[in-house]
């Protein structure tokens, strides 16, 4: 199906794709980026993402932000970006959809938790695992192991990675040794990524009453577009308040990000996706006045909403839990859930791939289930 029309010559297409690991026809009624992008969608670890954090541990309440919404919110600003770029909005759409597959349950903290329990075993890095689930772990076709999605997918969600693991990675890994970049659509989701998770903690940490707005006031992002809506509606009730603040940041950030990208690109006039990965420098980028603004405001919620007392509480609980887990499964693998034919094969494996199953099955628990299961352990 063609879908190249009103594509930029260095936009990522069906026509120079760099294809699957595992050779397929070609989709009659979609691009290989759509079909990459239903096929996580159908994907067992998109759903589980429902139930996982993103800053507040899931069942403190329904209101907060998940890594499913959260991975909506960033699809919706990337497909927005790319259109008006003349990018591939089926390839940052899946992109952003599968970014956060391999987070942990508790966010940062159940990650961080992970990475200390594997540090004699290789580590542990929620965009190398997101890899792993899309490459290996999701268990739906016959013919494969893993999704096969197309080389352009797998390059978007691996967005860091050392160079000692990327010798591991074969022609995926090949852009960290030379100092690369990804495609466009890529380089947009990663800041796509961004823009929704400072907004949305924003309004997640509102509604929490852990910040406030006079606090937030002390920011070049928020106080502007905040007494701008307060002048022009001074009797509007807080929830639509922040609502309308809100929106105006991130259309500020994306607006800034398009005309400064656009500007970029042209001064660079690449002409095919190739050009853009051998550049040395990302040609998605905001301005410096909105790149220091957006940093502000990344300290202000380090420092006021993820360092908060009742945020740290959670953390400190989600350390204890995973490394819990951790440690109760390495030291006794059959109480694993596996299938009895799996069990004998679990005596056989030894200490690193124990550590790596272990981290496969903690890694996709949600929040609620490991809670249960650390109490039931």
């Amino acid at each position: 199906m063609d879908t190249t029309i009103n594509l930029a010559p260095y936009a990522a297409s069906d026509q120079t794709s760099r294809g699957r690991l595992y050779p397929e026809s070609d989709p009659e009624y979609r691009s290989c980026y759509q079909r990459d992008r239903d096929r996580i969608v159908h994907a067992s670890a998109f759903r589980r993402l429902e139930y996982k954090t993103q800053v507040f541990v899931n069942h403190e309440g329904d209101m907060f932000r998940t890594r499913l919404t959260h991975s909506l919110e960033v699809a919706q600003i990337a497909r927005t970006i790319a259109r008006a770029l003349n990018l591939n909005e089926d390839l940052a759409e899946v992109i952003s959809l599968a970014h956060d597959l391999g987070h942990t349950p508790f966010g940062h903290a159940g990650q961080d938790a992970l990475n200390e329990c594997m540090k004699p075993y290789g580590g542990f890095e929620h965009n190398l695992q997101s890899l792993r689930i899309v490459d290996v772990l999701e268990e739906k076709y016959a013919s494969f192991d893993g999704l096969n999605l197309t080389f352009e997918t797998r390059e978007g969600i691996l967005k860091h990675c050392k160079k000692n693991k990327a010798k591991e990675l074969g022609e995926l890994g090949q852009r960290f040794l030379k100092g690369e970049q990804p495609s466009l659509e890529a380089q947009l989701v990663n800041i796509a990524d961004t823009i929704a998770y400072n907004n949305h903690d924003v309004d997640d940490g509102l509604r929490s009453g852990l910040i406030t707005e006079e606090q937030l006031c002390e920011t070049s992002l928020f106080e502007p577009h905040y007494h701008h809506v307060k002048k022009c509606w001074p009797d509007l009730d807080k929830k639509r308040l922040i609502h309308e603040t809100i929106r105006r940041m991130i259309n500020e950030l994306a607006v800034d990000l398009v005309t400064t990208s656009a500007t970029a690109i042209k001064q660079t006039d690449p002409q095919h996706i190739d050009d853009v990965r051998q550049h040395q420098a990302p040609l998605i980028l905001f301005s410096e006045k909105l790149h220091t603004k957006n940093l502000e405001m990344k300290r202000f919620l380090r420092d006021h909403l993820y360092q908060h007392y009742k945020v740290h509480r959670m953390t400190v609980r989600a350390d204890r839990i995973v490394k819990g887990l951790f440690e109760a499964f390495m030291k006794d693998p059959l109480l694993l859930p596996h299938v009895k034919d799996q069990r004998k094969q679990l005596r056989q494996v030894d200490e690193q791939q124990l550590a790596r199953q272990v981290a496969d099955y903690v890694a996709g628990m949600t929040d609620r289930y490991a809670i249960d299961e650390y109490e039931r352990l």
